[in-house]
């Protein structure tokens, strides 16, 4: 029977559409108040963050109102001392005509500074065969082992004292000192006289022009500072590389005091511009000029202090080796006498390549990697030429001086740089001259001691000793980056 036809049936099924009719509204109405909530409940997350941020922001606004007020205080300049450390920690330049011109500053600066300390081993084996022929190895050792030792540990006086004041007047006071120095090392005869000249007050303000140097540099640059501080330290490189040649061909023509004269010279206009240049980008804060200028206590940082430990192998091997190159040449080896002057010319020329190409790579995949390679680097070639060659073979020893100065070169451009990752810009200048206060130490003993090795028990246990002061340095270096990992043993890893 058809249904439509019967009202009965008709009547029985109107219930049950009702019944669904009802339960779709009620889903409706249900899935309604659904995304209701929903939207409320984001709406009031939302609403709560930007609270919470309003709080977190007002309870900051007294604290750097307060730091700007203190700052303005402490300088006495309120225009300068709007901004806070912190939007200078926070926006560097890395680039622009200014900061490429305090490179270049720095290039200049290190140029008689540096490059002077890296190549004293020629001034060194000269000494001995004339002004002081009757002293040992050891005892002329002692005039650049106080020299590179008071340049270098002196920073523990310079880097806060730039914090405090700026690079200014401590680089015009280091260049002048610095050329005193020069040309009344032309005058001096005796052995108390190079002590106090060369050694005593080269070592004062080289060290003002150093620490100040690589300072600077660290304002201007972050992402790309290793790259920078490897171009400027270029310029100890070809310090190192043209102070040599330049006394091998002026010493037999002009004389000693001549020579010396020609160097400070060039120093002068080195100086000149280099001062001109010099500019830091984050003015001292009253806070800095409060801190005390020694501040052991930034060696409570475990990655600090391991470093340090490094960086004092560091230098043993370094200055020990370029202090003693030439005098390892002329005592232990039948090579010509101008063996000495082309090893350190060689060895500070392939530097530049260290000091450049590690500090590009270093911006891509972390300067401790970089720099743990190099150490590797180093220590291999060591073993490899310089132990059992070093003074059977002279184009062995040569080819050794081409690498070591590869490798060093990039020890001396990265330090700079991984310092830099373990404090502020503002804290840069303290925590480079404390680390170097202690490392400098080695270079206080290191020439002396290679200078009596290699007298005494010959020149393969000498470098036997360089070999194993870096492969503790090494060990040291990769604790320190264990350390920087949150003490987490990772190998694939930008640090």
């Amino acid at each position: 029977m058809d249904a439509t036809a019967n009202p009965a049936v008709q009547l029985q099924d109107m219930p049950s559409s009702s019944s669904r009719v009802v339960e779709q509204s009620h889903d409706a109405i249900l899935r309604g108040l659904t995304r209701t909530l929903s939207t409320l409940t984001k709406a009031s997350k939302v609403t709560q963050e930007k609270k919470d941020s309003a709080s977190h922001h007002e309870r900051e606004m007294p604290l750097r109102e307060n730091a700007n007020r203190r700052s303005r205080e402490g300088n006495g300049d309120a225009d300068e001392e709007v901004n806070t450390v912190l939007d200078f920690e926070d926006t560097f330049p890395e680039g622009g005509l200014r900061a490429w011109l305090v490179v270049a500053s720095a290039w200049l600066m290190l140029f008689p500074s540096f490059g002077l300390m890296v190549s004293i081993g020629t001034l060194q084996d000269y000494w001995m065969q004339n002004q002081l022929s009757n002293y040992s190895a050891r005892d002329v050792g002692w005039i650049p082992s106080v020299f590179v030792y008071l340049s270098l540990g002196l920073g523990i006086w310079v880097g806060p004292l730039f914090d405090r004041y700026g690079p200014r007047w401590i680089a015009l006071l280091g260049s002048i000192g610095y050329l005193v120095m020069t040309f009344l090392l032309a005058e001096c005869k005796v052995y108390w006289q190079f002590v106090l000249c060369c050694g005593i007050l080269g070592g004062v303000t080289g060290a003002m022009l150093t620490t100040t140097s690589l300072a600077v540099v660290a304002h201007w640059f972050k992402r790309r500072r290793g790259l920078t501080q490897g171009i400027a330290m270029m310029g100890s490189s070809t310090g190192g590389l043209t102070i040599p040649l330049i006394l091998k061909e002026t010493f037999p023509k002009y004389g000693y005091a001549w020579s010396i004269r020609i160097i400070g010279f060039i120093f002068l206009g080195c100086f000149i511009f280099g001062n001109i240049l010099m500019k830091a980008r984050i003015p001292p804060t009253a806070a800095a000029k409060k801190k005390a200028i020694i501040s052991l206590s930034i060696f409570g940082d475990l990655r600090f202090s391991l470093f340090t430990i490094s960086v004092f192998g560091f230098e043993v091997v370094l200055f020990g080796a370029l202090g003693i190159l030439p005098t390892y040449a002329t005592l232990s080896t039948d090579f010509p006498p101008d063996t000495g002057f082309y090893l350190i010319a060689i060895l500070n020329g392939v530097s530049c390549l260290g000091r450049i190409l590690p500090g590009y790579v270093a911006d891509k995949i972390g300067r401790f990697n970089t720099l743990l390679v190099m150490i590797v680097f180093t220590l291999v070639w060591m073993l490899v030429l310089w132990l059992p060659l070093g003074n059977k073979s002279l184009p062995a020893l040569y080819c050794f001086a081409a690498l070591f100065g590869f490798g060093t070169g990039s020890w001396m451009a990265l330090t700079p740089a991984c310092i830099g990752q373990l404090c502020r810009a503002d804290e840069f200048g303290r925590y480079y001259g404390s680390m170097y206060f202690v490392a400098s130490l080695a270079t206080l003993v290191c020439i002396p001691i290679s200078g009596e090795l290699v007298q005494v028990v010959g020149p393969q246990p000498m470098v036997a000793f360089f070999c194993a002061v870096l492969g503790l340095s090494l060990v040291s270096f990769v604790l320190s980056r264990w350390a920087c990992l949150g003490r987490r043993w990772v190998l694939k890893e930008k640090v």
